[in-house]
């Protein structure tokens, strides 16, 4: 579809003659767009939008007609996209990059477009021009589509394009001297009204508010619950004493905590405090807490888990407060190698002990580490691996010149180009045991299926242990055996401290069955 579209180039780089400047056409173009295949409907609304890019002659009032007809007609297949991406643990990691790569490039071509609109109001319009009357939908619907580029860099983890900030900037200044970014409109796949200025806002926040500990599934709750609490936010435009975020509109820059102040007062300065949404956050956290179901009001766009949006409001409520949360353990900047195994099962051989300190044949990976601190490591990663790095994975790390292994986990992950990234690990910890373990309950012990796991023996509870099993191991009711040094063990559960696609993390309270 791109190539094709892009032969109109030399055509109609001289002339009006675009098939989209023709009402007529731009109806059976859509009429034409596959109605059960959202990659290639969306793929060939994406190549018209390109090809429209680079054509400064095309009539203003038209391009925005052509836009908002496109719009409406991808946002469902938008949604159904979405749905699939949020299942990227089950994706391949040529079919995640497909289905990213088409939804961040509608919204980075739609932003380019609304932009460019935006450039062309004319206060009495001629024929071809656009109308001043559309500034306050027009900048809205920029804003939203510039935030949905910023929201998928997020699901990707970066690289975040600093440069986006200034178009977001101008957009809302544009709205600002036109006198309407308060005047509410409806936008196209939204239910309700919104404003320039709420979407700045709403933008600036979820920036603001460290994504990139999350998986993309809970940045999407995350968005949708900042949408919601948005109202009990509070913005200025002059600093005040307990104002936390601010931005500045003609700036390239994403929103920075008050730690470190602006140079100088400019009347672009935005400022944010969460006065009421951090209280109003972690009353909705308690209530799911304590089992109660999330309040029919709040749009999630689907029926997830409490314990999953708790999880994310956890998150909100800490980055989101009036003090954010300060680092617990000091940084000390370093500069040596680490090697690094993915996963349960490559952990499972090199702490058996069966294989030697470094088994052979298994994928070991070489980070730089930049710094240490009691909680974890700071890594760069130089190539990138394609298929399991993401926030959430089970890794086992070696230090360089060491003899023992640790048990970590990655906890942030934000890519800073194509082939290289940065990591945040947490030290689970530094001392482990591979076992074969067996469901008590069986009706002997020989007879029942063994499971791998992981026991961490440091940084547990008193006469616990947590354990590390394969997903979807761990029962609230089922106590767990494994025999070690000619001894029996049994393992009573505690509680699920985390769960992914991948594994489980547990805690069991510990104690002595008898001789093996």
């Amino acid at each position: 579809m791109f190539k094709k579209v892009a032969s109109l180039g030399g055509i109609l780089a001289q002339k009006n003659d675009h098939p989209l400047a023709n009402p007529r056409e731009l109806r059976k173009v859509i009429a034409e767009l596959p109605k059960d295949n959202a990659f290639k409907a969306l793929d060939e609304i994406t190549g018209w939008l390109e090809s429209l890019a680079g054509l400064d002659s095309f009539p203003a009032d038209r391009l925005y007609e052509v836009l908002l007809a496109f719009d409406e007609t991808a946002q469902p297949h938008l949604k159904r996209l979405s749905r699939e991406y949020f299942q990227a643990a089950r994706l391949s990691r040529s079919e995640e990059k497909r289905l990213w790569s088409i939804n961040y490039g509608y919204w980075s071509l739609l932003a380019g477009a609304c932009e460019r609109c935006l450039g062309k109001l004319a206060d009495k319009p001629r024929p071809g021009e656009l109308a001043k009357s559309v500034l306050p939908a027009l900048a809205a619907r920029q804003i939203a589509a510039l935030g949905c580029v910023l929201k998928w860099e997020q699901f990707h983890y970066g690289p975040m394009r600093a440069e986006l900030w200034r178009p977001l900037g101008r957009a809302l200044l544009a709205a600002e001297v036109g006198g309407v970014a308060d005047k509410a409109v409806s936008l196209v796949g939204r239910t309700g009204m919104t404003t320039p200025e709420q979407e700045y806002q709403k933008v600036m926040i979820f920036q603001a508010a460290s994504l990139g500990s999350l998986l993309p599934l809970e940045i999407e709750i995350a968005e949708r619950l900042i949408a919601h609490f948005l109202s009990g936010f509070v913005f200025t435009r002059s600093v005040l004493v307990d104002s936390v975020y601010w931005s500045d509109l003609n700036e390239a820059q994403p929103p920075l905590r008050l730690a470190r102040m602006p140079a100088s007062a400019t009347p672009t300065q935005r400022f944010i405090k969460p006065a009421a949404a951090h209280q109003a956050m972690l009353s909705l956290l308690g209530d799911l807490e304590r089992g109660h179901d999330l309040p029919a009001g709040i749009d999630l766009g689907g029926q997830y888990p409490a314990k999953l949006v708790a999880r994310v409001l956890k998150h909100l409520c800490s980055y989101l407060a009036p003090i954010p949360p300060q680092r617990k353990h000091d940084r000390h900047r370093v500069m040596h190698r680490m090697s690094v195994l993915p996963g349960l099962v490559n952990s499972f051989v090199v702490f058996s002990g069966e294989f030697g300190g470094r088994p052979a044949g298994l994928p070991i990976e070489s980070w730089v580490v930049e710094n240490v601190s009691r909680g974890g490591f700071g890594a760069v990663i130089g190539d990138v691996p394609g298929e399991w790095l993401k926030v959430g994975a089970l890794i086992a790390m070696q230090p360089e010149g060491g003899d023992n292994w640790l048990v970590g986990v990655i906890r942030r992950y934000h890519r800073l180009a194509e082939n290289q990234a940065r990591v945040g690990i947490e030290a689970l910890a530094r001392q482990a045991e591979s076992q074969e373990v067996r469901v008590r309950s069986a009706s002997s012990y020989g007879a029942a299926a063994a499971t791998p796991a992981l026991l961490l023996k440091d940084g547990n509870e008193p006469g616990e242990l947590r354990v590390v099993l394969p997903c979807a191991s761990f029962s609230p009711r089922e106590s767990l055996e494994y025999a070690s040094g000619g001894r029996r063990f049994v393992l009573e559960p505690v509680a699920l401290l985390e769960q992914t696609a991948d594994y489980e993390l547990a805690r069991y309270r510990c104690s002595v069955l008898g001789a093996a």
